[in-house]
């Protein structure tokens, strides 16, 4: 598998959660089976499927998480400089269209609020990558080659 980069801020923040769900979690859930164990037959016990639906949602998260940290890159972000980078907030434009669309250049584990996620291995993103304010792109989509204006980078 690939490296992913990460920012400090975000392998700090996953790392955390991993930490979390691996103490507090595990015990979380295996109080609530417990409990629904108590209740009796397991068969018709819908408050012990639904709890270990839970555990195997966790556990499933856990094992991504632990995959995440393990292979992360940690790169440094430096945001409203003059090249697009991994970390970079960017705004576009597509040629022949004159509304701009605003993306964070990263894992989608970057991510933070609303803003759309582009990889840096995507073909977009890999034309954006080390491109500056004001240059015009061009990337291979399943369309046919389209092509991209810098608007900003933040």
């Amino acid at each position: 598998m690939a490296e992913t980069q990460l920012s400090q801020a975000a392998y700090d923040r996953l790392a955390a959660e991993h930490e979390d769900l691996t103490t507090r979690g595990r015990i979380e859930i295996a109080k609530k089976i417990e409990t629904a164990r108590e209740l009796g037959d397991l068969s018709e016990n819908g408050d012990y499927h639904a709890a270990k639906e839970e555990q195997g949602k966790m556990e499933g998260r856990i094992m991504h998480l632990a995959k995440l940290i393990e292979d992360a890159q940690i790169v440094e972000t430096t945001g409203g400089g003059d090249t697009v980078l991994a970390g970079s907030i960017v705004n576009i434009a597509y040629e022949g269209d004159d509304d701009t669309e605003r993306y964070l250049i990263g894992s989608i584990e970057e991510r933070v609020g609303d803003l759309d996620v582009i990889s840096p291995g995507s073909p977009l993103g890999e034309a954006l990558v080390g491109a500056s304010v004001g240059s015009t792109v061009s990337y291979d989509a399943p369309g046919g080659a389209l092509k991209v204006k810098i608007v900003s980078i933040e």
